[in-house]
């Protein structure tokens, strides 16, 4: 005769009830929505962490990305009080890496076309997607360039370099690598404007008629096209860049004898 034993279950091993037990209590509404609370309290930048939030290039913004995109498909108290603790360390520091120059910087701009119509229909999702892609590919271009994104303008950004000849050869990579990004209904296409002058920074942000003379710039500009004007042309390696005027340039707000240029870089001029 045969004797059958009951089966047990074998217990789960007590790491992972540990973690299984860390994470459900990390998820619990009260204390993400307490974590979200004291980090409201903390001086700095609230949108710390997310693309469209200005960035700087300081290693603490790439932490708190990196924060922010891990688990982002949940709530998380530990990840809400590891912003807060960047958000602070920044708020104390707030130095930022500023390019500096003693004949002046470039301030460059950049502007989605055409993006305020299509937006109206898209819907805010499919609008947030678009705008933190062409954030995150403007970011790179521009550190990768030695500039620094000074703040984003919600379909654009402002950026300041030392070098006009990167902030030129940023400012053409820039709408390079927007125009392939896909959206559905809307082929995006940047302009920008480049101005070389002596703003007064104020913060972490500059002032002044050269940040507008470089704003107006860019308004004036077509899709995929770079305007410069001559305080930045002047500076340039000719042998890097062709060069041509804009001509008739009128833009309200600039000084009347204002000379703006489209400047390509050569590697790219023959096509």
């Amino acid at each position: 005769m045969t004797i059958l034993t009951p089966v047990t279950e074998r217990a789960e091993p007590w790491h992972l009830r540990t973690r299984r037990f860390l994470r459900a209590t990390d998820q619990r509404g009260e204390l993400v929505r307490g974590a979200r609370f004291l980090r409201g309290l903390v001086p700095g930048e609230g949108a710390l962490g997310d693309p469209l939030a200005p960035p700087t290039g300081r290693s603490s913004d790439r932490l708190a990305r990196l924060l922010t995109e891990a688990g982002a498909d949940r709530p998380s108290a530990t990840r809400e009080l590891g912003l807060a603790a960047v958000q602070a360390w920044q708020a104390v520091r707030r130095s930022g890496t500023r390019p500096v120059a003693a004949d002046g910087i470039t301030v460059l701009f950049t502007d989605l076309v055409g993006f305020s119509t299509w937006a109206l229909h898209a819907g805010d999702e499919r609008v947030l997607e678009l705008l933190r892609s062409v954030a995150k590919v403007t970011e790179s271009v521009v550190t990768g360039h030695r500039g620094s994104v000074v703040k984003g303008l919600g379909d654009g950004v402002m950026a300041v370099f030392a070098d006009p000849d990167e902030a030129v050869n940023a400012a053409y990579e820039t709408c390079s690598a927007v125009s392939v990004i896909k959206a559905d209904g809307y082929l995006p296409h940047l302009r920008a404007g480049l101005h070389r002058g002596n703003p007064q920074r104020v913060g972490n942000d500059y002032l002044g008629i050269d940040v507008n003379i470089a704003a107006r710039i860019m308004a004036a500009a077509d899709g995929d096209e770079v305007l410069a004007s001559a305080s930045v042309v002047e500076q340039l390696d000719r042998d890097a860049f062709t060069v041509r005027p804009r001509r008739n340039f009128r833009a309200k707000g600039t000084p009347k004898d204002l000379r703006v240029f489209r400047v390509v870089p050569r590697y790219t001029a023959g096509g």
